[in-house]
């Protein structure tokens, strides 16, 4: 599972947000932001691989947010809120320029994303792989 395997490395690298703390000059402010997207990017194509390859939600399925409904329906994630809310700071991530809306990407991907994300590859080592 190639998108599983780069959503696995992607989030390896999301880790690293777990040691800094603010400030933050302007380019560790973007590179941290663009590690969120990435994982994110690589977080719900992985999803959607794995519901391809089980048959589920086919044809039904393309974008992050039917890709994030149709795992929590299939069990796959546990708390669709926290998903939709990380689909959002996703969407946020083009004016991440904001000085505010970058560091609550960062606050919120070192308080709840990551370890949503780590939720998701347990779920998927345990039961989908």
């Amino acid at each position: 599972m190639r998108k599983y395997e780069n959503f696995c490395k992607a989030l390896l690298n999301l880790k690293e947000l777990e040691t800094k703390s603010p400030p933050y000059d302007t380019i560790t402010t973007a590179g941290m932001v663009a590690l969120f997207e990435i994982c994110f990017e690589q977080s719900w194509k992985a999803i959607k691989e794995i519901l391809e390859l089980h048959g589920i939600g086919e044809k039904k399925i393309g974008s992050p947010k039917m890709v994030i409904k149709q795992a929590f329906e299939a069990g796959i994630i546990d708390d669709e809120a926290l998903w939709l809310e990380a689909l959002t700071a996703r969407n946020d991530v083009a004016h991440s320029y904001n000085e505010e809306i970058a560091l609550e990407i960062i606050k919120t991907s070192q308080e709840k994303f990551i370890a949503m994300f780590e939720a998701l590859r347990e779920e998927i080592d345990k039961n989908w792989s």
